[in-house]
């Protein structure tokens, strides 16, 4: 049986990506970090872990695949977004966004798309 181990994002500088990440989703490295690879674990238990990875390649307007980050409800969204934009997130002017979209997409410093969902709205 198979499980989703890592989700592997390409960085241009994967120490600023850890310094980011790790205080995005209160992370802390598992092993040392790299200037190529480093796998981010939970800080606080078991969970889904994020690899940042040096990469040549640059990140994709409209990428196949992104991270969803969850948040409570609209006010939850709204502060995890000014957190995120002030650890060094950037607002994306994002032209797919639905009529009343219930997420907010956001880039990492390595310009990697990934949403705040308002999950009080499914």
């Amino acid at each position: 049986m198979l499980r989703v181990g890592s989700v592997v994002l390409g960085v241009s500088d994967v120490r600023r990506a850890v310094a980011f990440w790790t205080e995005a989703l209160r992370y802390v490295p598992r092993e040392e970090v790299t200037d190529d690879w480093v796998v981010l674990v939970p800080a606080d238990g078991p969970g889904v872990q994020v690899a940042l990875g040096l990469s040549e390649s640059p990140a994709q307007e409209h990428p196949r695949v992104h991270l969803d980050l969850y948040a409570a409800d609209a006010a939850d969204q709204a502060a995890e977004v000014e957190r995120l934009v002030s650890l060094g997130a950037r607002h994306v002017d994002w032209d797919l966004y639905p009529d009343d979209p219930d997420f907010v997409v956001l880039a990492d410093p390595d310009g990697n798309r990934f949403c705040v969902i308002d999950t009080s709205r499914n």
